[in-house]
Formats: C-alpha cells, structure tokens, sequence
C-alpha cells in the first residue's frame, strides 16, 4: 500500500460512496459528477492496493475491508472537523452548521422556539433543523443529531435519554359545550377523537392515543401532529397532545388529567466519533440542558 498516494479528499469520497450507496448521490454531497467520484473511488482502491467496495445494480456497497476502514475514516473525519472548530478564524466562539433531526411536533412547537436562545449563546453556529416522520440514519450523516421519543438502534452510535414529557387529552370549550365534558374514562366511548392515520404511522411511539385508550373512534385523522391540534381546536373532537405543544394558547383545555396520561422519553443520538466535535457537543449539550430544565426525567 502507498501511502502517500492517499488524502482527506480521497477519504471524503470513500465516505460519501459508502454512505450514499451509489456515485449519483455521493457526487450531490461532494459537488462531483458521478463519473469523477468513479474514477475517484478507482484510484483510492489502487492507493489501497485492495478493494473497498462491492458493485451491484444496486450500487457500491462496502466489503469486509471497506467496513473495517470505515471506522477508522469516521475518526479521521471527526478529528479534521474538531480541528476546523478550533482554527475556525478570527471570530472568538464556535461556528459551522449542525444538523439536528426529529419530529415536525418537537421541532416546531419547542425546539425552534429554543433555538432562539441558543443563537444568543453561540452566534457563529448554524442551527439546520429537519423533520421526519421516521428514524434518521445518523451514522451516515443525515444529521448530526437525532431526537427521538424511543431509544435508537444502530452501530457506533452515542444514546442518551435527555428528557421525558407527558401527553394529556385536550379539546376545546366549543366542542365541550356542544358534546358535554367527560368526567370518567367510560365517558369517553361517548365522544370523538383527532387522530393519526392508522397505516401511515411509521414510528409506534407516537400510538399514544391507543396507549391511553382502547379503539378510540376516531372523527379525523391526520400524519401531521400540528393539523390534529388545529382540527381540535376548531371543535373536531378530543386530541392527545404533548405538554411542550402549550396547547392551552390555542384555545384548548386539558381534561380528565389525573386519570389520562401518557408518557414518553426523549433520546438524543449523535454518531459516536462525531459527538466530540466542538459545535455538535455544544449543541447537544443545549439540547441536554433546555429537556432538564422544561421536561426532566425524573
């Protein structure tokens, strides 16, 4: 093997091929056009003496060899991005963008809220805040951190319980007025509900209705946990809400609250190399101290 034939930017790519799964989407990563990256992947196997990757109609996956080095790349990559936060130029504080993902209800209804804090605290980083409705496979950089209400499974990852909150049922005085109040848990067979759609629910944690109630009869439904307030604000019927929706400012009262609850726990991941980097641990750090503050484990 030449070693001196071998760069951070040949390992850039052997990062992005092994993550993508295929030229096309690692050249969007790198700014490449596939056949570069290609021909890039080439000459590192050749540097290597040995290759890194299977193909297939699939694209290029790693072999035995290339999953071996892909550990060792990722502590490269983690010690180059902690050595840029550390020469990051004349402004005092930390700078670069982090990536954190979670779901659309966390992420719109508190962490953006948060954000704004978090800006004061450290001006030079760029907060990136994206929403999915399923796990975000942190160990091939989606993001740089996921927020999740269940504990994630994957290699070489860094799991953390951060916080816990409690869902509660909510409807509005509209709705109450017209369908009466229920003040017992059998009372409730006799109202309508605001739902998930059943068959898209993709993460069984956010079940929580069902975990509360058995078939509960559902009068809307909705994929989207900020459509389902809204729905039951306008008097669709009776919704499970998290405590960090406050959806008392939108006109909502909390009903049956000592008899009806839900809990559930937030965890926060970050690829384990990665989770050193300057600007990702003081992100995750926030993140650690705001769930502490507003919604804590215990």
């Amino acid at each position: 093997m030449n070693m001196n034939r071998l760069s951070w930017d040949d390992l850039r790519v052997f990062l992005a091929v092994a993550r993508a799964g295929n030229l096309s989407k690692a050249g969007r990563v790198l700014g490449m056009d596939h056949a570069t990256v290609g021909r890039r992947i080439s000459a590192l196997e050749f540097a290597l003496e040995t290759p890194v990757f299977e193909r297939d109609r699939q694209g290029y996956r790693l072999n035995a060899q290339g999953r071996e080095m892909l550990a060792h790349v990722e502590a490269v990559e983690a010690n180059v991005l902690t050595l840029g936060d550390l020469l990051n130029g004349e402004q005092p504080g930390l700078s670069g963008h982090v990536r954190i993902a979670t779901m659309e209800g966390i992420a719109s209804l508190y962490l953006s809220e948060q954000f704004v804090e978090f800006k004061r605290r450290q001006p030079g980083i760029v907060v990136e805040l994206v929403t999915s409705a399923t796990d975000v496979r942190i160990s091939h950089r989606e993001a740089d951190l996921f927020l999740g209400f269940f504990e994630p499974r994957g290699n070489n990852l860094n799991i953390e319980p951060i916080g816990r909150f409690t869902l509660y049922l909510y409807a509005h005085p509209d709705y109450l007025a017209s369908f009466g109040t229920p003040h017992s848990v059998e009372a409730l067979r006799q109202h309508r509900f605001v739902g998930y759609v059943d068959d898209l629910i993709q993460l069984d944690a956010v079940r929580w209705l069902e975990d509360a109630i058995d078939n509960p009869p559902i009068a809307f439904h909705s994929t989207s946990m900020i459509a389902q307030m809204f729905a039951a604000a306008a008097g669709a019927g009776i919704v499970m809400l998290p405590t960090f929706a406050r959806a008392e400012r939108f006109g909502l009262v909390r009903i049956l609250a000592e008899q009806v609850q839900v809990k559930r726990d937030v965890w926060m991941s970050a690829h384990q190399y990665l989770r050193r980097v300057p600007r990702i641990t003081a992100v995750a750090a926030f993140l650690a101290e705001v769930m502490k503050r507003d919604y804590p484990s215990v």
